[in-house]
């Protein structure tokens, strides 16, 4: 498996983050990560749709907890074809717990603690801690991704304009 040395800044430390950096215009890769209740969620399960997916490394984190809320808001005004899922590698009980204290409920919040499926083959585990790095990507009703944004820093934002942008062109 690939490796990106010093791909990802942790405070004063430069971590490893392990898996390929995906591109727009590469095939999205299937995974699977555990729904609150531990069922298995695939990308192939929301098949035809286009689908936003925010990564976060901790919801318990305060850049995580603003980038789920903000999806979150922006969920409730989407095309119906438009997916939006969050992924981290919190554990699904910690995940409900923070939804519902947070009353997220727009947005489909995922563990990827049990295998990081989705870290490995969107190129987001971060090796020293087990967690994801911050990302997003849009892919379309093809399994294409359209968007990619991989945030180098723990402490840094997302670009939300550039990725809803994203959205909108590939309901096009």
């Amino acid at each position: 498996m690939e490796e990106r040395n010093e791909a990802f800044v942790w405070g004063d430390k430069k971590m490893t983050v392990i898996g390929r950096q995906l591109s727009a215009g590469d095939a999205a890769p299937e995974f699977m990560v555990l729904a609150n209740d531990f069922s298995e969620v695939r990308l192939s399960d929301s098949a035809g749709k286009v689908r936003l997916v925010s990564v976060v490394p901790s919801l318990d984190t305060s850049v995580c907890d603003t980038q789920t809320r903000r999806f979150n808001q922006e969920a409730a005004g989407v095309d119906p074809d438009v997916v939006i899922l969050t992924i981290s590698a919190d554990h699904p009980i910690t995940q409900k717990r923070w939804c519902g204290a947070a009353g997220v409920d727009q947005v489909q919040v995922l563990s990827d603690y049990l295998e990081m499926s989705f870290g490995l083959a969107y190129g987001t585990w971060i090796k020293e801690r087990r967690l994801e790095q911050r990302a997003i990507f849009v892919i379309d009703k093809t399994d294409t991704i359209r968007y990619t944004e991989y945030v180098p820093i723990i402490g840094q934002y997302p670009d939300y304009e550039r990725a809803l942008a994203a959205v909108t062109a590939a309901l096009e």
